[in-house]
């Protein structure tokens, strides 16, 4: 028996409320047509996954009617153990989607791990194409596109997050090289502060929140320029917003 696909299905990086449709610029025709033609779906996070679906199915007719659409959940909780067991139906000839909770899936995402599995177990993964908010981010930072690397989380201790961005902006300084990173939303100022307190008047920062959302900002500029605009208070407001930091040291 010939093995199902894994797809990597792209979901919105969030949704803008009122009227129009959410996905028409973001999600293309031709992945929105597959995704709807799935019957099982791994997700992070199975109420998104299903929201998402919702606004698949508002345009393209679903394969079953949503709530008999199978979810399976894969976050960071998830046994390394259990995801055979995740790829069983594929393994028994049935196409699967792996859906992020906001973008594209296995970057910055528990996915990748089961991804990995898939190509040990000879499964096909094909990626569809989707707004990813770490290459949006640095094709609108003005930072170094040849040559970039995603940090993930920094430290939340004060110190070791210190630590942590001296060694970024060291290695940016020493191979030209920009360096993105992440915090979650509620503790996205504290990061601004300690980037501000810690980096080199120099070193250019660029904060990117709300992706592809009415709300978007992107705002590059020298430390000692978003320094000034900490004193005069005019900072973004970052609370509750998904946003990407990137930075490129000066010589």
């Amino acid at each position: 028996m010939t093995a199902g696909v894994l797809y990597l299905i792209p979901n919105t990086l969030g949704v803008d409320p009122g009227p129009g449709d959410p996905l028409v610029a973001l999600i293309p025709q031709q992945v929105q047509e597959l995704t709807a033609g799935l019957e099982y779906f791994i997700a992070e996070n199975a109420k998104t996954a299903r929201a998402h679906l919702k606004l698949v199915g508002a345009r393209h007719p679903l394969a079953r009617p949503l709530q008999e659409i199978l979810i399976a959940e894969l976050n960071v909780n998830t046994p390394d153990a259990t995801l055979t067991e995740l790829l069983a139906p594929l393994q028994a000839g049935r196409d699967a989607g792996l859906i992020s909770e906001a973008g594209v899936p296995a970057v910055a995402d528990p996915g990748a791990n089961l991804v990995r599995l898939a190509h040990r177990e000879g499964i096909r993964v094909r990626p569809l194409v989707g707004p990813s908010s770490l290459l949006l981010a640095v094709m609108a930072s003005g930072l170094n596109g040849q040559s970039f690397a995603f940090n993930g989380y920094l430290p939340t201790d004060a110190g070791a997050r210190a630590k942590r961005i001296r060694q970024l902006e060291e290695r940016s300084r020493q191979e030209r090289q920009t360096q993105l990173f992440i915090e979650t939303p509620y503790r996205n100022h504290a990061l601004l502060d300690a980037l501000l307190a810690t980096c080199q008047s120099g070193t250019r920062l660029c904060v990117a929140s709300d992706l592809t959302l009415e709300s978007e900002t992107i705002q590059m500029h020298a430390v000692a320029h978003w320094r000034r605009l900490a004193v005069s208070g005019q900072l973004p407001d970052l609370r509750k917003r998904p946003t990407v930091f990137l930075l490129l040291a000066s010589d």
